[in-house]
């Protein structure tokens, strides 16, 4: 068994056992065809341990906090499907240009207050960052939540995340790659802020 395969089979042992706030039940996977169809609609591809998560765990509703958001369609606890909030959080960042969507970062699971982890579907590792825009500038609400899905997988079956009690005093490093991914310079991206 590949560690993939060992990682893949503990996530689903965690997420048959644990229900994340707002989920009755662990929702079945999606089928064969979703992936594709996810990834027409965002025009970019899924990371392949992601895309795994949902064809053989479920459509959502395990993990941290509230849990994965199901891939393309809303589940009976309100969350949004990953796909459409993302194509929202684009259509947003156009219409308010002082909080750009970054392109390929993808939402994948709410953290409550605006709050949500997602993952740079752009990057070899697929880092997952947290965007916390309550500090009130979308200059400073990146962070480096993982250097990848596989990293925070890990975090969660192992209690080790910084969302953890036990861990409280973990601090997040900011994301480095912000400026280019929304589209400014470093230049630009200090004028900014001033």
């Amino acid at each position: 068994m590949t560690e993939i395969e060992q990682l893949l089979a503990r996530v689903a042992d965690k997420a048959r056992n644990t229900r994340p706030w707002g989920w009755a039940s662990l929702p079945e996977p999606v089928d064969e065809a979703t992936p594709a169809r996810a990834e027409a609609a965002l025009g970019f591809s899924l990371p392949p341990l992601l895309a795994e998560l949902y064809l053989r765990i479920g459509d959502g509703g395990f993990g941290p906090e509230y849990g994965l958001l199901p891939l393309l369609d809303s589940p009976p606890s309100g969350e949004p499907a990953a796909v459409s909030q993302y194509l929202a959080n684009r259509e947003e960042g156009v219409k308010d240009p002082a909080w750009p969507w970054p392109e390929g970062v993808l939402p994948i699971s709410h953290w409550g207050c605006a709050m949500y982890a997602c993952v740079d579907c752009r990057s070899p590792q697929a880092t997952v960052l947290l965007f916390e825009p309550n500090p009130g500038s979308a200059d400073q609400a990146w962070f480096v939540d993982a250097p990848s899905l596989t990293d925070w997988l890990r975090a969660w079956v192992d209690g080790t995340g910084w969302y953890e009690e036990a861990n409280g005093g973990l601090e997040l490093a900011a994301w480095t790659e912000t400026a280019g991914v929304m589209g400014r310079t470093p230049a630009d991206q200090r004028n900014h802020r001033t």
